[in-house]
């Protein structure tokens, strides 16, 4: 099985980082916040005509059928740009949503909010989309916006929203638990679980844009006659910024594989050492490499989404950390561009789950594995 991504999904990233970089730095998103949609919208034209939004949709509701890799590679440049609005709810609701609705995704004409209490209790840019979801007692139903929510990054607007009547063809089966007594299933699962690889890819792209804008920084800031960068302290802590994000990018890549046609029931040999990795960091105890094996394919899935999302947004909070100590006074001013992104990776950590929880859900996992030996 490779790994590493494709010339074809190099080239997609390439893409899309042309796109989303061409104007100033997180200019959408502040226009975003100061109500100023335009730029965003924009942006979100672009990202669709760049087949985005496609990579979630059936081939044939205009889209070319479930890529989660190729997903996670654009959520990550969606990231590093801090491209706003709700692109992580569309694309997983575009698993849930059949027939135009669909069509619509994919041609960028739909955006879509989507709340799943209580792994992610609150809907996105609920005034904003065309359509608002909520998923809950294992039925899909259509929401309406109550109340705006502050939030951290002023770009992000979290709404609470009231469940109105169920959408007739919603996923049979139920949605994750707030507890993992037991994994989830179905259609339900798998939007769900697209949704956590989303935030995960999201919150690797913004820890890159940080640690790399703070590279920058402490090359170009002089103290007592040299660099900062010169001093053993700051490359130290660079270091270990970059080796958490340097850890968590295969992870990401791998729980996106894990979701392919292609990937064998034991989702893949890649994946699951990057995943026990991490769960060896949590506990000592690991299931042996023939657990896999009798796992269903689902079980391996949520695992190693639950993994990929613990790592990468710890990396990115690390290096929003980073961030914050090397800019000095600096960091703390909404004035300096890289407070945008270090708002965003503290947000992105509680989105969808927060790392507790879903540590939590990779060793459930892992003990689901040892119970199918």
């Amino acid at each position: 099985m490779r790994f590493a991504p494709t010339r074809e999904q190099r080239l997609f990233s390439r893409t899309l980082d042309a796109l989303l970089g061409s104007g100033e730095p997180g200019a959408a998103a502040r226009s975003w916040s100061r109500g100023d949609r335009g730029p965003g919208e924009r942006l979100w034209r672009g990202l669709a005509e760049a087949g985005l939004f496609g990579l979630a949709v059936p081939e044939e509701h205009g889209g070319a059928g479930l890529r989660p890799v190729e997903l996670a590679l654009g959520m990550v440049e969606a990231g590093r740009h801090a491209a706003p609005g709700p692109l992580v709810e569309t694309a997983a609701a575009a698993v849930l949503l059949g027939g135009a609705p669909a069509a619509r995704i994919a041609e960028g004409d739909l955006a879509v909010s989507l709340a799943v209490p209580p792994w992610a209790p609150h809907a996105l840019d609920a005034d904003w989309a065309g359509t608002v979801l909520i998923l809950e007692g294992g039925s899909l139903r259509a929401a309406e916006p109550v109340e705006a929510l502050e939030s951290l990054d002023p770009a992000r607007k979290p709404w609470r929203v009231r469940a109105a009547a169920p959408l007739p063809g919603g996923p049979p089966d139920g949605p994750p638990e707030s507890l993992p007594d037991s994994p989830p299933h179905g259609t339900a699962a798998v939007a769900f679980d697209l949704a956590v690889l989303c935030c995960a890819a999201q919150a690797l792209g913004v820890g890159e844009r940080l640690l790399e804008a703070t590279v920058e920084h402490v090359r170009t800031r002089h103290q007592f006659g040299q660099a900062v960068g010169g001093f053993q302290a700051v490359r130290h802590r660079l270091a270990d910024t970059a080796t958490a994000l340097h850890f968590a990018r295969p992870l990401v890549l791998g729980a996106a594989a894990a979701f392919g046609p292609d990937a064998p029931p034991d989702g893949g040999g890649a994946q699951d050492r990057a995943a026990d990795t991490v769960a060896d960091t949590m506990t000592d105890a690991v299931a042996d490499e023939t657990a896999d094996a009798a796992s269903p394919p689902a079980l391996v899935r949520a695992r190693d989404v639950s993994a990929a999302k613990a790592a990468a947004c710890d990396a990115a909070h690390t290096a929003a950390r980073t961030a914050l100590q090397l800019h000095g006074a600096i960091g703390y001013t909404d004035e300096f561009p890289p407070s945008l992104w270090i708002r965003k990776a503290h947000v992105l950590r509680r989105a969808w789950g927060s790392p507790a929880a879903h540590r939590a859900r990779v060793l459930h996992a892992l003990d689901r594995a040892d119970a199918h030996r």
